[in-house]
């Protein structure tokens, strides 16, 4: 009986059925920056993202050996790629100690409040006493090699469903640089991110489909906003999502940007791990296991220097080699379905390209390829040359010597890791919703104490202090909202915002209706801000007075939004004694001055009339008055009988 023989529908049309039949498990570990003025062991300022750069410093990685001495297979295989690493760095924003030129400064206290405080809202065990690790990054992202970071709380929860997704840990630690290039055996980054503080929470494997995975993100998000401690906007939280099927293993996928992204990419992993599987089991049925794999290779560069496909005859005469790769018996498994619209050969291709940087692609070719690469007579040479039998296929890899000669080995190695089943990877997000090879999944041997910074106790008077400071969870919030009758659009924007706060207080102590306070705080800045505007003028201060106005019934719901555009402009509020509401004779005489004034005004058409001149008493009352009061008699005005 085959254990796989479930074959993938479309992505619309899977169900938690069919999610289940395959044994989908899928956790998130989060970064999410945070909002401090300093990073997280040194003083240089947080936050401030430039291109420009003042110097250029370059470094090459070389992997070291854990505490029981063994070396973490990441570090080896980034080694191999022999990367020339460039830092951009600009003189605002980094200092020595990001390039391990003097040791760190103690850990930034607010960092460290922020952190707890989410710990809390995630309902974990926090540790009374913080020990500093160093986390192996021979990528280059960090330019020490390692990343400095430390466990603030383990073992909690949050609720989702009529279940409970427990929070494995909570740790904080320091961001990496920002990439700008990565071709070839030289990457490139900027610095100004480098050092930032931010909290990685990780998921226990609890979710079941795809959209359960986005739908918890998106808890996670809100509630870490909710404590408006937290940066937003591009690349301030980074989503890596672990997922694996009956049978498989934990593979990552790294820096997912954007949770709407989730399903689908997951969707993908899970039908990658459940395809090669069952690719596994057609390799075994025919007699192709871990012992049994072959394969050998052998340089063909004479027998292509005249062929017509261009990419293999252009990097020849430009002084390349070519290799040729036979793996015995796995005649068309190249051709073996993955992804949607990916083959088995985008693995063994993707291994080249990051191990080899072999980065120009195509950067391979085979036998099983239906597509018009060599001519028959050339193919037919070189599987002559590599001794290939019908049942064989053929993997050509070219370009330079020393690169060809690790690609050659890439090839092998992947080709034997499908008798095995599915690599523990980090795996990339592509924007087609698929994912491609990163690196190998790091293990524990690349971490280990850091011995320039001592351990800080945590005491309970610290917590006590952060504790009252918390915010109600967001999914208290977000019950009591619907409760109260606030739109659907605005619950969730409302308890992850820093005005959560405000709202209670304007609507239990000050007594103000929920909805129209709910609507002023969320939609009234996005108007404001689509009007040209910057909301973040608008200051709790400035909402205090509004709504005090609003209150004591001297300005219109118009008037909040009139007012709010006003501090949006940088122009002073007047205080509560100086506004007051418009009087019936006020209304009146603005009515019959705006109706003048309509009369100049060239209407092309008639029924338009009363919108106009709505439009003009309005502005002119500036939200003293409630547009329903002066409904009917604008009405009556447009139609001349006022």
């Amino acid at each position: 009986m085959n254990e796989y023989r479930f074959l993938f529908k479309p992505f619309a049309e899977m169900t938690e059925a069919d999610y289940a039949e395959v044994g989908f498990r899928s956790g998130l570990e989060i970064h999410q920056q945070l909002l401090t003025a300093k990073k997280l062991f040194c003083r240089c300022p947080a936050g401030r993202y430039s291109d420009r750069y003042d110097a250029e410093i370059l470094r090459h990685m070389r992997p070291t050996l854990s505490e029981l001495g063994e070396y973490d297979g990441t570090a080896l295989m980034e080694f191999k790629t022999k990367k020339e690493i460039i830092y951009r760095i600009n003189r605002e924003t980094v200092c020595t100690y990001e390039m391990d030129d003097t040791p760190p400064f103690m850990m930034d206290e607010e960092a460290l409040d922020e952190a707890l405080g989410v710990a809390m809202l995630y309902n974990l065990a926090l540790v009374d006493e913080l020990h500093i690790a160093r986390k192996q990054y021979l990528d280059g992202s960090i330019p020490t090699g390692f990343q400095r970071t430390t466990i603030v709380g383990v073992n909690g929860f949050i609720p989702y469903k009529d279940r409970r997704i427990s929070i494995v840990q909570l740790g904080l630690e320091e961001d990496a640089c920002r990439e700008v290039s990565d071709v070839g055996h030289r990457r490139v980054y900027l610095t100004d991110r480098l050092g930032m503080p931010l909290i990685e929470t990780v998921t226990g494997p609890d979710m079941r489909t795809p959209d359960e995975v986005a739908e918890v993100a998106q808890i996670l998000r809100r509630l870490v906003r909710s404590t408006g401690n937290v940066r937003t906007g591009m690349g301030a939280a980074r989503e890596d999502v672990n997922v694996s099927v009956r049978g498989g293993t934990r593979v990552e996928i790294k820096g997912v940007p954007r949770i709407p992204r989730i399903p689908l990419l997951t969707y993908h992993e899970a039908m990658r791990q459940w395809n090669l599987l069952r690719l596994r089991e057609e390799l075994h049925g025919r007699g192709i296991t871990p012992e049994t794999f072959r394969s050998s290779s052998e340089d063909v560069t004479r027998l292509l220097l005249k062929t017509s496909f261009h990419p293999i005859r252009e990097a020849l005469e430009a002084g390349a080699v070519a290799s040729a790769v036979v793996l015995r018996g796995f005649r068309e498994l190249l051709n073996w379905r993955t992804q949607t619209n990916t083959r088995f050969s985008r693995e063994i291709s993707d291994r080249v390209r990051v191990v080899a940087c072999l980065t120009t692609l195509p950067n391979i070719i085979h036998s099983d390829s239906l597509s018009e690469t060599l001519s028959s007579p050339r193919w037919e040479s070189v599987r002559k040359a590599v001794r290939a039998a019908n049942d064989d296929t053929v993997v050509v890899v070219w370009g330079p010597a020393e690169d060809v000669k690790t690609g050659v080995q890439e090839i092998a190695i992947r080709a034997r890791e499908a008798t095995i089943g599915i690599p523990s990877e980090t795996r990339q997000a592509l924007k087609d919703g698929t994912n491609g090879f990163e690196r190998i999944l790091p293990g524990p041997d690349r971490m280990y104490p850091d011995t320039d910074l001592p351990p800080k106790k945590v005491t309970e008077e610290r917590l006590e202090t952060i504790r009252r400071g918390l915010p109600v969870p967001v999914w208290t919030r977000e019950a009591w909202y619907r409760e109260i009758g606030i739109p659907a659009d605005v619950v969730e924007p409302l308890a992850m915002s820093r005005l959560a706060g405000l709202f209670e207080i304007l609507v239990k102590d000050w007594k103000i209706e929920p909805v129209a306070a709910a609507v002023a705080l969320v939609q009234f800045p996005k108007r404001i801000k689509k009007n040209g505007l910057d909301p973040s003028l608008l200051t709790d201060e400035a909402h205090r007075r509004i709504f005090a106005l609003y209150r004591d019934r001297k300005i219109s719901r118009d008037g909040v939004f009139a007012f709010m555009e006003r501090a949006a402009r940088g122009e002073p509020l007047p205080g509560i004694a100086e506004v007051r509401p418009a009087t019936e004779e006020e209304v009146y005489a603005q009515v019959v001055a705006s109706k003048a004034e309509l009369d100049t005004m060239k209407i092309h058409n008639p029924e338009k009339k009363a919108h106009v001149l709505m439009g003009l008493v309005m502005t002119a009352l500036r939200g003293r008055v409630e547009g329903a009061a002066v409904l009917e008699r604008v009405r009556a005005a447009a139609e001349g009988t006022c």
